[in-house]
């Protein structure tokens, strides 16, 4: 039950710090980072109906949540190096071949906080890679947990 506990917090100070940023650091989420935390939060009710029932078997779906974040994270690290292209609705988009007014709409349109833009990182790694590795870390402790079951 331990390993399920650390796993369990182990989200919430994700959560936590994510929220941190957001609220203290008024760093605003872009759609791909609130994306990320969906995950987080299911983890963290796993974590809890383990904790509170007993049901270990239930880890498995605490490590496809730990996964699913780090995939997000993954992908939107992703977006920021310019390797693939994010969600239209969150990414600035190409500015050829479009007319005065398509190139207005796009500009009224832009999101205010996008996801190709990185907001802060630390040796190199913004929050949406540090959100991938932790991530992982945390489904590593999850399949640990799920063997012990």
């Amino acid at each position: 039950m331990r390993l399920v506990l650390l796993a369990t917090l182990g989200s919430a100070a994700v959560l936590l710090g994510a929220y941190g940023f957001q609220h203290i650091g008024g760093m605003a989420p872009c759609k791909l980072c609130l994306w990320q935390r969906w995950p987080h939060g299911g983890a963290i009710l796993i974590g809890l109906a383990i904790l509170f029932t007993g049901e270990r078997r239930l880890a498995w779906m605490g490590a496809i949540a730990a996964l699913s974040t780090a995939a997000i994270g993954a992908y939107h690290v992703g977006v920021e190096q310019g390797w693939w292209e994010g969600p239209s609705t969150c990414t600035a988009g190409g500015v050829t071949n479009l007319s005065a007014q398509e190139l207005m709409n796009q500009i009224l349109a832009a999101p205010l906080v996008r996801c190709d833009d990185i907001a802060w990182q630390m040796a190199g790694i913004s929050m949406a890679g540090w959100n991938a590795i932790l991530s992982l870390g945390l489904a590593m402790i999850w399949i640990q947990a799920m063997r012990r079951a």
